[in-house]
């Protein structure tokens, strides 16, 4: 199976590193890997590049965001080939048969588009985070925090950034990330352009991943609180 990695660091070297050797470690899948380095300012850059001489390394010259980040990647990414392309936090923890299966399922329903795993704290691993999201601009709690019983893929309003799976061709129909978004919302919104193309997003309840909030808290707790009010008036104008 074919497949693209696109990792965004941003002062975060030893995560990034981290992230990108257990990627490279997987036994089936030998996906390439992009990291997106958005103008870090302690040395990630060096720091990654001489860990991880095998990645293709991007220098934003300037912090250019969630969205603006990623799209530089998925640039590259495209470039290169059609093969699925998972993004994935530095932050976040998943194993190679969980990203199989979500890959399998974009292989068997031609109607997905966008699908992603479970998410759980990586501190509290029997706590669910997330199993997608719902519209942000009709609900104040977007994230759903039961899977649901039955099916064990169901659609959702948009695939959490954390671990997410998308078709090359999604981003050829229907264009990337939004950067006036900047962080947080631009996933919901291409969720949203997705849909309206015909492509569904969901959520594979068999498969799980982990995140580690207390990595980012403080940035959670400012930039995070900011960036969420303000854009969902941004997706409910679009």
């Amino acid at each position: 199976m074919k497949l693209a990695v696109i990792i965004l660091n941003w002062n975060a070297a030893a995560d990034t590193i981290r992230c990108v050797r257990t990627i490279a470690s997987w036994e089936v899948l030998r996906p390439t890997i992009w990291v997106v380095d958005n103008h870090s300012t302690n040395g990630s850059v060096e720091a990654i590049s001489h860990e991880c001489p095998d990645v293709h390394l991007i220098r934003n010259p300037v912090n250019l965001g969630f969205s603006g980040g990623n799209n530089r990647g998925i640039v590259r990414a495209l470039s290169a080939s059609d093969a699925p392309i998972l993004l994935m936090n530095n932050d976040a923890f998943v194993e190679e048969q969980d990203i199989i299966r979500l890959l399998n399922m974009l292989q068997e329903d031609e109607e997905l588009g966008l699908i992603g795993p479970l998410i759980f704290d990586a501190d509290q691993r029997d706590r669910l985070l997330s199993a997608g999201g719902r519209d942000i601009g009709r609900y104040v709690n977007t994230h759903i925090c039961e899977a649901t019983a039955g099916d064990s893929v169901h659609q959702v309003d948009y695939v959490p950034g954390t671990v997410m799976v998308v078709r090359a061709e999604v981003f050829r129909a229907v264009g990337l990330f939004d950067e006036e978004y900047f962080f947080s919302g631009e996933v919901a919104d291409l969720c949203e352009r997705a849909r309206q193309h015909g492509y569904a997003s969901a959520i594979d309840t068999r498969a799980r991943a982990f995140h580690s909030l207390g990595r980012s808290s403080d940035l959670r707790e400012t930039l995070h609180a900011y960036y969420v009010l303000r854009n969902r008036f941004l997706f409910v104008r679009k």
